[in-house]
């Protein structure tokens, strides 16, 4: 029957978050499976979809002319059933502050395996919380991406900041024949930690300088022989939509792994917190020797599955978002996914290795 093609998912299995539906979701347009999920976030305070998540999977619709039911706000099931990935330019506006980087890890994968050049265009909150920061997602994740062979850019042409949103990134991506696997296993030595403290909108720029002192402080203190440059900016005002404030610090070592620390600004939370809780968080990925930092395990896992060949990344404490990525990879692609410790001392440092199934882009 045809109901018997469709893998089923448990939304609510792990983590049980919004990360099951994007790896599932982006997975399904490039197989080609069709999908449903049910208990989506069913243990969440708000369960089912949020807006991010729903624009998010019509975006992957919408790039795979598929079919998709179930897709509104609060819906804690849907279906999906994939036609194949093309190109062209599309938008996916979540109309709140949802994160416009999540928006990004859902569609990326997908834009590897179209015919062409793909221009989406992408709104919502740029520096939000609960998900990485843009500047993130261009400074971290993008240098990784491109040893696995993918090609983008990503242009922030607004910020837009909780609750209102309203940012807004364009991203170009070219697709490959297939994507390569990846060895980030020798963090080397840090070259240089560089950073960006910044305030939007109406907070003043003492804070920003406040954030940048402070995170550089704490950095010294651990690092006194590295070059340290933590840029403190006023967001330009036709620049953004919203107030925020926020700190990224991202080192960068001499096998050019780049590992970060960051924070948002809160009501009532000192400025100078906010700075060494970045740096602070920083440091404690630096401490485990690892290539990859905590919040870019998950998202190496999903190409590691579809790379051509064997992949090692080295981690540092492994998170049940990577867990989770892990296993719903598997059951969508088969590959296999091996955890191992990284020395026989070692308890918070292990070695991910994937032997990816080398899916290959039917355009090309």
């Amino acid at each position: 029957s045809e109901s018997a093609d469709i893998t089923e998912i448990d939304g609510g299995i792990m983590e049980g978050g919004g990360q099951i539906l994007r790896i599932a979701t982006a997975l399904s347009a490039i197989l080609h499976k069709p999908i449903s999920i049910s208990s989506i976030r069913a243990n969440r305070t708000n369960p089912g979809l949020r807006p991010q998540h729903m624009t998010g999977i019509q975006l992957v619709r919408d790039l795979c002319s598929g079919q998709l039911t179930g897709d509104q706000v609060g819906s804690q099931y849907f279906t999906l059933i994939p036609n194949m990935l093309q190109s062209g330019t599309f938008v996916g506006d979540t109309g709140t502050a949802g994160a416009v980087s999540l928006l990004l890890q859902i569609a990326l994968p997908c834009l590897m395996f179209t015919p062409n050049i793909t221009h989406i265009t992408l709104r919502g909150g740029t520096n939000a919380e609960m998900a990485p920061q843009i500047d993130y997602t261009i400074q971290v994740l993008k240098p990784v991406l491109e040893a696995f062979g993918v090609r983008m850019d990503c242009q922030i042409s607004k910020r837009g900041y909780f609750p209102r949103g309203g940012g807004e990134v364009t991203v170009q991506a070219k697709p490959i024949r297939q994507l390569h696997p990846i060895n980030l296993t020798n963090l080397g030595s840090i070259k240089r930690i560089t950073g960006r403290a910044f305030v939007a909108g109406v907070i003043p720029f003492k804070i920003a300088q406040q954030m940048a002192k402070s995170a550089t402080s704490v950095l010294w203190r651990s690092y006194p022989e590295v070059p340290i440059n933590i840029q403190a900016v006023q967001e330009p005002k036709n620049g953004v939509v919203g107030n925020g404030t926020g700190i990224i610090v991202v080192a960068e070592t001499t096998t050019g792994c780049c590992l970060s620390g960051s924070a948002l600004g809160r009501k009532g939370i000192q400025a100078e917190q906010v700075g060494s809780d970045a740096a602070e968080m920083l440091l404690r990925n630096l401490s485990y020797g690892a290539c990859v930092d905590e919040f870019l395990q998950d998202q190496l896992i999903i190409y590691m599955a579809l790379a051509a060949g064997y992949s090692r990344i080295k981690i540092g404490p492994i998170t049940l978002h990577t867990q989770t990525a892990m296993h719903i990879a598997t059951m969508m692609t088969q590959a296999q996914f091996n955890v191992v410790q990284a020395s026989p001392s070692s308890t918070d440092s292990y070695i991910i290795e994937c032997c990816g199934i080398g899916h290959c882009n039917p355009h090309f």
